[in-house]
Parts: C-alpha cells; sequence; structure tokens
C-alpha cells in the first residue's frame, strides 16, 4: 500500500512539473502581452495569450520549433525544452518597425493603425536616437509632417494642419500638458519635454477632441517616456545609458544619464540631462536681412550699441536647461500595473531673440527681452488593470499635479526701468478610461476632470537704485479654468474589410476671474464664463486587399476660452496692447478628411491625404475699445487698443503625400511632402491668409541600415510666402523676414541637404555623427524670430550598461 501511495504521488509531481502554462512579456518593461499567437510550422496546434499573457503548450509537441508572433514585437522560434530552461518565461523584443503599426493615441489604447480612419505619426526611440533632435521641438520637426516656428533659441512652437499654440494639444503619458495660459501666439513650452526620456511619440493629425477635450482642434501630440522594466531573473537588475553630445552651431554641450533598477515586482528609473547652449550661428548664403550685425551691451551703467564682429553669430541667443525624471513601478501580477512619475525641468534665463532686433527709427529698440527660468513640475500616477467582467477588459486611471512657472522681462534701450512679469500655474488633472471587446467591436468609454489655477504679478524696477513699483499684472491673478467632460467611442470590425470607428464627448468648462481698476478703467469687474460643447467623429477604414486602404473621417472639435483669451494684458505687436475682454465663447471646427494608401509588397509604399476645416466664432486678436477709447498709456507708450475676440470664420486645407521605398532590406527611401492654405474673414469681410498655415515643406531620407552600420542622408525644404501670402500681423512684423525689390516683409524658399552615421562598436558603446546644412544656406522658418544653424557637426557617444 506504502509503494501504491508513493508511485501516485510521484506520478502526480511528473503531471505537475509537465504542465506547460508559461508567460509570455516583452522585454520593454517585463510588461505581459496578451494576443501573442503561438503555433507549430504545420499549423496543427495552436494557441493565444490571455489577458495575463500566459498560454498552456501540453498539447504542443516536445521537438518541433514553436513560432511565437505578436504585432509590435520581433517574431521568436523556440524549443519547449529551451522555454523550460528559461522558467517557462518568453520574452519578446520590441520591433520599432512594427510599433509603427500600432497606435495608442486615438483611444488610448492600443489599436492597429490600418483600422484607424485618422492619420497618426509614430516617431520610436530608434528614431529619436538616430536623428539626434537637441529638443523635442526637433524631435517633431523630423517626422516632415509637423511645421515647427521658433522665437528665440530655447523655443518650438508646433504648427499642425494650418493649427498651432492652444489649438493643437500636448500630452505626456495621457496627461494634458496644455494649461490655462497657452496663448494664441507663439508658444515655446513644448523644450520643456527631455528628448532623451521620450520611448515613443505619437502626432494625431487633426482633430483629437472626443478623447482629449479642448484645444485638440489642429491634432495632438502625445509623448510617452520610458518606463521602468522588471528583472528577468531572481534577485535585483541594473542597466543604464551615458551620453553625450557636441554641435557645433551653438557649441553645444549635453550629457545624459539614466539608470534602471529592476526586481521582480519593482522597479525604478532615473534620468538627467544637462544641456547648454551658446550663441547659434547662421549659414552664410542667404539674405543678409537675417544677420546680426549690431547689439546692445550695458557698459559703465550706459545700453551703447555694438558692432558685431561675426554677424553671423547670433549674439543673445544661448541658454542652457537641466531635465529630471524618477519613475516607480510596482507590478503585483499581470492584471495590475502602477507608475508613478516626477518630471521636473528648469532653464536658465531665455533671450526673446525675435524682440531684441526689433528696430524703431533704424535703432535697436531692446536693450533686453528675456524670459525668465521656464520651470515644469509634474507628478503623475497611473493604475492599469486587466480584467474580464461585463463592464471593461482594461481600465486606466490617471492622476497629476502639474506646476509651471514663467516669467518675462524687458527694457527699453536708454532706459533704466526693467519691467518684469511673473506667472505660476497649478494644475490638476485626473482621468478613467476603460476598454471592453463586445464581439467584433471594442467600446472605449471614460471621463476626465481639469483644474487650472492661475497666479499673476507684475513691477517695474530701476535697475540702478533697485526701487520697485507695482504694474498690472499680465493675467488676473487667482483666476480659475476647470472642465469636466465624459466621452465614449466604438470601433466596429464590420467585416474583415471594413472597420468604423466613431464616438461622442461632452465638455463642460468653467472659468472665473476678477480684475481690479488700480492700474485700467475697465468696464467689467469680472469673468465668468460657463460653457459646454458636445463633439464628435465618424470615420471608416476599408482594406479591402493587402495593397490598398482607404480612410475617411469626420470630426468635429472646440476650444473654450482660457485665461490667457479672456485676461490678458501684453503689448503684441509694436504700438498695440492686448486688453482683458469677459465676453468671449468657444470657437468650433468642423473637419474632414479622406485619404488612401498602397502597399506594393511591402516594397514601395505610397500614401495621400487630403483634408480641410471650417472653424466658426474663430478667437481672433483685433482692434477693440474701452470706455470709447481706442487708444491707453502702456509702459509709457501710446499704444493702439486689442483683444481677443469671436470673429468670424475661418478656413483651412490641404495635402499630405508620403512615399516609403524599400530597395533591399538594409537600403530604404522616405519621404514626406505637405501643403496648407486657408484664409479668416476680417471685420470688413474681406479674407485675409490664416497666420499658422506653414508654406510647402517636407523631408526626403535615404537611409542604410546595417548590422553595426547606420547611414542616413537626407533633405528638408521649404517654399516661399510672398507678401500677399502673409498674414496682417506677421505683415506688420517685417523684422521677421527678408524684404522683396519692393521693399516688403516675405519668407524665401530654403533647403538643407544633411548627412548622418551611427555606428555600433560593440554591446556597450554606440557612435552618432550628423552633419547638418552641409552647404551652409542662410535661412529662417516661417514666421520665426531666429535664424536657424549654419553648417552644424554634431558628435555623439552612447555608452550602455
Amino acid at each position: 500500500m506504502r509503494n501504491t501511495l508513493f508511485a501516485l504521488l510521484f506520478l502526480g509531481g511528473l503531471t505537475l512539473c509537465n504542465a506547460q502554462d508559461i508567460l509570455v512579456v516583452s522585454d520593454a518593461g517585463q510588461t505581459p502581452l496578451s494576443g501573442v499567437a503561438i503555433y507549430t510550422f504545420s499549423k496543427e496546434h495552436a494557441t493565444i495569450t490571455n489577458l495575463d499573457g500566459k498560454a498552456n503548450l501540453d498539447a504542443f509537441p516536445q521537438n518541433e520549433p514553436i513560432i511565437f508572433q505578436h504585432i509590435s514585437h520581433k517574431t521568436k522560434q523556440l524549443r519547449k525544452a529551451k522555454i523550460l530552461q528559461e522558467n517557462n518565461l518568453v520574452i519578446l523584443a520590441q520591433d520599432s518597425d512594427q510599433l509603427d503599426a500600432v497606435v495608442l493615441s486615438v483611444t488610448k489604447f492600443a489599436q492597429d493603425k490600418r483600422d484607424v480612419p485618422q492619420k497618426v505619426l509614430s516617431v520610436s526611440q530608434k528614431d529619436i536616437s538616430l536623428f539626434n533632435p537637441q529638443t523635442s521641438a526637433d524631435l517633431l520637426e523630423t517626422t516632415g509632417q509637423v511645421y515647427v516656428q521658433k522665437s528665440q533659441l530655447g523655443g518650438g512652437s508646433p504648427m499642425i494642419r494650418g493649427f498651432s499654440t492652444n489649438r493643437v494639444l500636448i500630452a505626456i503619458d495621457g496627461v494634458r500638458f496644455n494649461n490655462a495660459i497657452f496663448r494664441a501666439g507663439n508658444v515655446q513650452n513644448v523644450i520643456s519635454i527631455d528628448p532623451f526620456s521620450v520611448e515613443r511619440t505619437e502626432v494625431i493629425l487633426g482633430p483629437g477632441s472626443v478623447v482629449y477635450g479642448s484645444d485638440a482642434i489642429g491634432g495632438v501630440m502625445n509623448f510617452y517616456t520610458q518606463r521602468p522594466g522588471f528583472s528577468f531573473v531572481d534577485g535585483m537588475s541594473f542597466s543604464g545609458n551615458a551620453f553625450t553630445r557636441y554641435s557645433t552651431a551653438n557649441n553645444e554641450k549635453t550629457a545624459h544619464l539614466d539608470f534602471n533598477i529592476g526586481m521582480k515586482e519593482w522597479a525604478f528609473l532615473t534620468s538627467v540631462t544637462y544641456s547648454d547652449f551658446e550663441d547659434l550661428v547662421m549659414g552664410s548664403h542667404g539674405p543678409d536681412d537675417y544677420l546680426r550685425t549690431d547689439y546692445v551691451a550695458r557698459i559703465d551703467g550706459q545700453d551703447v550699441i555694438v558692432q558685431n564682429d561675426d554677424p553671423e553669430k547670433q549674439v543673445g541667443s544661448g541658454y542652457n536647461q537641466v531635465n529630471f525624471m524618477q519613475k516607480v513601478r510596482y507590478n503585483p501580477n499581470a492584471r495590475w500595473d502602477f507608475d508613478l512619475g516626477l518630471f521636473f525641468t528648469t532653464t536658465s534665463d531665455v533671450p526673446r531673440y525675435d524682440r531684441l532686433i526689433r528696430r524703431r527709427d533704424g535703432m535697436l529698440r531692446s536693450a533686453e527681452w528675456f524670459y525668465g527660468p521656464q520651470e515644469w513640475l509634474s507628478t503623475k500616477l497611473q493604475v492599469q488593470h486587466k480584467a474580464e467582467n461585463s463592464w471593461f477588459d482594461e481600465a486606466k486611471w490617471i492622476g497629476s499635479f502639474q506646476q509651471f512657472k514663467e516669467s518675462r522681462h524687458n527694457r527699453e534701450f536708454g532706459s533704466d526701468i526693467l519691467f518684469e512679469s511673473f506667472e505660476r500655474v497649478v494644475s490638476a488633472n485626473t482621468n478613467l478610461n476603460f476598454s471592453k471587446q463586445i464581439g467584433t467591436a471594442n467600446l472605449f468609454y471614460g471621463a476626465e476632470y481639469v483644474f487650472n489655477k492661475v497666479f499673476s504679478r507684475a513691477r517695474q524696477q530701476d535697475i540702478n537704485v533697485g526701487m520697485q513699483m507695482a504694474q498690472p499684472s499680465r493675467y488676473p491673478d487667482g483666476s480659475t479654468w476647470q472642465s469636466l467632460a465624459a466621452y465614449s467611442s466604438l470601433q466596429w470590425k464590420i467585416s474583415p474589410e471594413v472597420n468604423f470607428q466613431g464616438g461622442l464627448r461632452y465638455s463642460h468648462v468653467l472659468l472665473a476671474a476678477s480684475f481690479d481698476d488700480m492700474f485700467f478703467d475697465f468696464p467689467f469687474s469680472e469673468a465668468d464664463l460657463s460653457t459646454g460643447a458636445l463633439t464628435g467623429s465618424a470615420g471608416i477604414a476599408w482594406n479591402p486587399n493587402e495593397t490598398i486602404g482607404w480612410k475617411a473621417n469626420f470630426s468635429t472639435a472646440f476650444r473654450a476660452p482660457n485665461i490667457d483669451d479672456v485676461g490678458k494684458i501684453f503689448d503684441s505687436e509694436p504700438g498695440s496692447v492686448v486688453v482683458p475682454n469677459p465676453d468671449l465663447e468657444a470657437e468650433y471646427a468642423y473637419t474632414g478628411e479622406v485619404g488612401v494608401s498602397l502597399n506594393f509588397e511591402g516594397v514601395v509604399q505610397l500614401d495621400a491625404t487630403a483634408f480641410y476645416t471650417h472653424l466658426e466664432d474663430a478667437l481672433v486678436r483685433r482692434d477693440f475699445a474701452l470706455n470709447g477709447e481706442t487708444e491707453i498709456i502702456y509702459q509709457g507708450e501710446l499704444s493702439n487698443i486689442q483683444a481677443i475676440q469671436n470673429g468670424g470664420e475661418a478656413e483651412v486645407y490641404g495635402f499630405e503625400a508620403g512615399l516609403n521605398v524599400n530597395f533591399t532590406d538594409y537600403l530604404r527611401l522616405r519621404s514626406q511632402y505637405s501643403i496648407t492654405d486657408g484664409y479668416t474673414e476680417e471685420d470688413d469681410g474681406s479674407l485675409a491668409p490664416i497666420r499658422h498655415a506653414a508654406p510647402p515643406f517636407g523631408n526626403t531620407r535615404l537611409t542604410y541600415t546595417g548590422k553595426k552600420l547606420t547611414l542616413d542622408a537626407f533633405a528638408e525644404y521649404n517654399g516661399q510666402f510672398d507678401f500677399a501670402d502673409l498674414a496682417p500681423s506677421q505683415q506688420n512684423n517685417a523684422f521677421l523676414y527678408a524684404l522683396d525689390e519692393t521693399g516688403n516683409p516675405f519668407s524665401p524658399s530654403w533647403y538643407t541637404l544633411n548627412f548622418g552615421a551611427q555606428y555600433q562598436l560593440n554591446e556597450a558603446i554606440l557612435l552618432t555623427a550628423n552633419l547638418e546644412n552641409i552647404t551652409d544656406q542662410r535661412y529662417r522658418p516661417y514666421s520665426s524670430g531666429i535664424a536657424a544653424p549654419g553648417r552644424n557637426l554634431i558628435l555623439a557617444l552612447k555608452y550602455s550598461f
């Protein structure tokens, strides 16, 4: 009897030991992968991983290779014996090429790009490493479909399909980055995001209001930062990267360090970057109008004009920046994932270069004009839960707190008075998102609450004696902006070839501000806005075969007035001052787009998209009157009064085209080209060019990717805007542009030729070199206040451990 019992226990133990339950995870943070196809070559045996990333291989043969396939990871082939040696753990490597086929931004959950009716761009970490951008603004520019304006070296304002600033939305790890003082003019805050911490960037071209609410009229830029990775083995793992870079055009010196500590359930990631940029040098071949022939210096207590020994050096443009990120991740099991992030960015004083080159009667107007340190502090907690119930398959909750600090400091030439304004915005955000598969459809729904409070003060200071005096603040101090919203969207696979996606969102926005009469006799004492907006989208993706795909989408979007629109006081241009206007309403956009893609056996790929947007009740800056007066004294100057107002209508339309040719597995050609045009209706009913429609632009890249060596030859190009193509506000800012033969400002066409190389010396050392603007062209992108770099050699070294 004893022997029989022992035999039964022994056989039972063998049965347990041979149970082939495996776990499939991604090498990016050891995240369990659901939906992994597992099969043999004969296809006689097949299964798929569940929501926990698990599958059972009992039925699979011992000696036949087993294939593991996932949409965003490299296919892997293993035998059972190897899997057992690895403790039933299968690790799949992320495939940057396949990642392009998956998008996260449209619903906040992973989707196949072919099934999404909107156009979405993706930039992987591999691309970022090769393109080597100095800032996140430069990162966006590498797509060839986002145009970037720069008022100064420390800046970058993205333009998407004719919209910019507070009509496009920035998100970081699913958290809204736009705040209540994002203005209609150019916004340079995107440089606060460290490109070294970005794992992936997605850009939605076109409205995103259903998921993201106000501001997402022209598009959404979503930056996904790196996540901590767990240990694949027992005990603790330690890894990281050290990086250094030098650029000749602005004598850039950058150092970066990140390291990851991984355990079975806990992981920690630290990232820090320091960059120092000196004055930027422009190219040698181009308009002399851009040259920096002289500048202002303070000598012996007096402002003096100094002749520039090197007019191509843009004196007064350098700055430095520090970025810090700390993440903690807790993964108790395959169904729960907790991710805590802390971000902090600060800059030195950043010279406002475009204001430093303005002239009055032929003389430089400003002795000083700079932004104080631009600070961004953010904490974010994300909780992700996978379940199998009647309400959801996956849920994500995000709670965040952000604080933004900025200041402005300006002093006229020959004056001892420095005008200063200081702004601080605190922002709290919470959103809850769900996904649920129902047959052949996926339902996405959620809710969001956003709260912003603005603190603002101003003063004037005598720089000789230090005496200070209060001045009217830029914004009403203590003002608040809130948004409450709920949304739902549906992705329905009508057939294997046809996919429908549509959704609705209701947002309610509350704004409260109080105005005092200490400096101005406003005919109002407060602004109390309460506005609701229902937005929606509906689109079809039709892929009749592997060769051709069609997309059509219609969306509505809105932008509710923010504190900058309602309460700002500032000098918009020489001789004009913007004052508050509490009588504002939301602006609405209606957008349609149609796109086609062709894929000839993966060798030649073409895509083209046409779009049209109609904007109603557009918030625009126009002449205004206070108590019947059209002029007031502001900072010692008689100025024309203007205000943000609900103007007439605006229309934007355009065309985007892309080409991808895979000559071989190693040689690839990519090209993008965008054309955007549009107009706004003026007070008198006339039509004027829209301000943020960029000239035709694009890029073309020929890339060779070998086992260790990558070569990248590329060209960037930009069309011309004549005087008649410029918006009225740009025609009045002649100092930004070259002058044509009649003396009118215009934006000349330009191109650059560039070459990059990357060499993997060994597993630890990666060398990168880029030579940009090889022909040393002198150019200034449309609407920008600073000329672009001339010939620029960039050298970088990365050490991974």
